[in-house]
């Protein structure tokens, strides 16, 4: 077996270091040695895709957010589904993320990047959101292992009560979040709930049809005052 070649590393601050790794034609992102994600386990982010955007295809003036851009499937798989005038906002915490998606990994998914319909902000999704009022159709949360954090400390907050009042607000009325999460969590489903979400909770496959499933939880935004 190839052994694993270190392309890119960079120490970023509250994280620590962050390496880009090749062997053959698979890459990984490490945090700290600790591998967060495989180019070759995409499956349940185009599902998380999938799922958040279903009902916007024929529709004008759509716009979607995706937390933690990653290798950049989950964009593309969204920039797939929507029209020529939807706008998908990626907020990615870590700026050497982007550069490396802008570069030797733009191809992987097709260079998502470079759509028109992109607007990158290199900031935490939590506080991008906190900002929005009514903003969104869709949020897609694909942001450390899910519920249970594991690059930056301020992800906690992310799924937790406030993070989730920040969802509901950045919403339009009716919209969806959707979450990603590397196993169950069933306190996570009762938060959201408690937050305004009808929720549903799906289970993909990480890559095709068998091997390890991710969890996906989909929430719709109730009215307001509707339990």
């Amino acid at each position: 077996m190839k052994p694993w070649e270190t392309l890119e590393r960079a120490e970023v601050p509250d994280v620590g270091e962050v390496t880009l790794a090749r062997r053959g034609d698979e890459y990984v992102f490490r945090v700290r040695g600790q591998t967060l994600m495989s180019s070759r386990q995409h499956g349940s982010e185009e599902a998380l895709a999938e799922a958040g955007c279903e009902g916007l295809a024929g529709r004008s003036g759509v716009r979607v957010l995706v937390g933690g851009l990653g290798f950049g499937y989950t964009t593309r798989a969204v920039l797939d589904r929507l029209g020529p005038d939807a706008r998908v906002t990626v907020a990615e915490l870590l700026p050497v993320v982007v550069t490396w998606n802008r570069g030797l990994l733009a191809p992987l998914a097709g260079a998502p990047l470079e759509d028109p319909r992109v607007t990158v902000v290199e900031l935490d999704v939590g506080k991008h959101m906190a900002r929005q009022s009514g903003t969104y159709d869709a949020i897609l949360l694909d942001v450390d292992n899910g519920p249970t954090a594991l690059t930056h400390p301020d992800n906690h907050g992310l799924y937790g009560r406030v993070g989730l009042a920040h969802a509901v607000q950045a919403l339009r009325p009716g919209g969806v979040l959707g979450v990603w999460s590397a196993g169950p969590s069933p306190a996570f489903e009762r938060r959201m709930e408690q937050a305004g979400f009808t929720v549903q909770v799906l289970h993909p496959a990480a890559h095709g049809t068998k091997g390890t499933r991710h969890t996906l939880f989909m929430g719709k935004r109730r009215p307001q005052g509707r339990r």
